[in-house]
């Protein structure tokens, strides 16, 4: 089965992904802010990793560098999910290496479903 890791501190969002993904067949867990989805993360060893950039205590912008320095997390694919537009996101976040950048406001739930099936 494959693993997903929700990093989200929106707690409505998180769980209709987490429902969603569930139903997919997938084990999904999440965290609500990036300090918790390192850790998550590296218990976890998912497959793929929906990370929201705008996050109380850890960003994901910070949470992606953190984790691309890890062995662990150097490899682990990463879809951001936010509400920030892909130009007002630091550009960095493309340097650090992710599958794709997903505006929540534009895709449904079944729609981030598929483009996460192309990942795992």
């Amino acid at each position: 089965m494959s693993k997903i890791a929700i990093v989200e501190d929106d707690v409505a969002i998180s769980q209709m992904y987490r429902i969603k993904f569930e139903a997919e067949g997938y084990e999904v867990d999440t965290a609500e802010n990036g300090k918790i989805g390192l850790e998550l993360i590296k218990d976890m060893k998912p497959g793929v990793v929906l990370l929201d950039l705008m996050m109380p205590e850890m960003d994901g912008e910070e949470m992606l560098k953190r984790l691309r320095k890890e062995p662990w997390g150097k490899n682990i694919k990463v879809i951001i999910l936010t509400n920030m537009g892909e130009s007002e996101a630091p550009a960095s976040i493309k340097e650090l290496g992710v599958e794709a950048f997903i505006l929540k406001a534009n895709m449904t739930p079944r729609q981030v479903a598929e483009l996460v099936k192309e990942h795992v």
